[in-house]
């Protein structure tokens, strides 16, 4: 297949600049969670590649100084395919809920996604390790039927607290989510765009994450 294939290729980074020169937008979109990140991430339990966005430069050729806006984009609780750390995975009931209503199956596998709460503490290295701009938040509506919802912002290692991931796999296994508590705003939020439009006690939650 190679012949009816090599029509269409070209040396990436001439395009790009021959758009970049033409004033076009370029989107580049990561392939997975950043936490999955060869050197940044909960190594071992990681993909064999780096997934920070500074890799959209780096695989398209495209010079880091074009990237002017990164976008993150993440769930209103916390997900992870596979084994690994997950400080605030729920294995009860909860959890379970999360997953059911979030329909949290892997894209690719099929595997079911562990879940728990909103990992702030993480989501915090995140933004900083990827130079993020903006968060584009979803799945908020999975959360509308809880009496009590609970945000991880802070870390206790042993009787140590901490605001980051340890580089330690062993400590990341052992440490222990400090957790915030907000009241459910037991109502719909599905289809809201407008953060105006949620109720009181989902902004507040909303809001807590900066």
């Amino acid at each position: 297949i190679a012949p009816k294939i090599l029509k269409f290729a070209q040396p990436v980074w001439i395009k790009l600049d021959e758009l970049i020169k033409e004033r076009k937008k370029i989107l580049f979109e990561g392939a997975q969670g950043i936490l999955l990140d060869v050197d940044h991430g909960t190594y071992p339990f990681v993909t064999s590649s780096n997934t920070v966005p500074a890799m959209a430069a780096t695989g398209s050729g495209l010079g880091p100084n074009k990237i002017n806006y990164v976008l993150g984009i993440t769930k209103a609780y916390t997900t992870r395919v596979g084994s690994g750390p997950f400080p605030t995975e729920l294995k009860d009931k909860i959890g379970e809920t999360l997953g059911k209503r979030g329909k949290e199956f892997g894209t690719v596998t099929a595997r079911k996604r562990r879940c728990g709460w909103f990992d702030g503490v993480l989501v915090r290295q995140t933004i900083k390790i990827s130079g993020i701009n903006a968060i584009a938040l979803t799945k908020l509506d999975v959360l509308d039927e809880l009496d009590e919802i609970k945000m991880c912002i802070e870390y206790n290692l042993n009787g140590t607290k901490i605001d980051y991931l340890p580089t330690s796999s062993e400590d990341q296994f052992n440490i222990k989510p400090v957790y915030k508590s907000f009241p459910g705003w037991k109502s719909s939020t599905q289809g809201v765009r407008n953060i105006q439009d949620l109720p009181e006690k989902a902004k507040n939650y909303i809001f807590a994450l900066e």
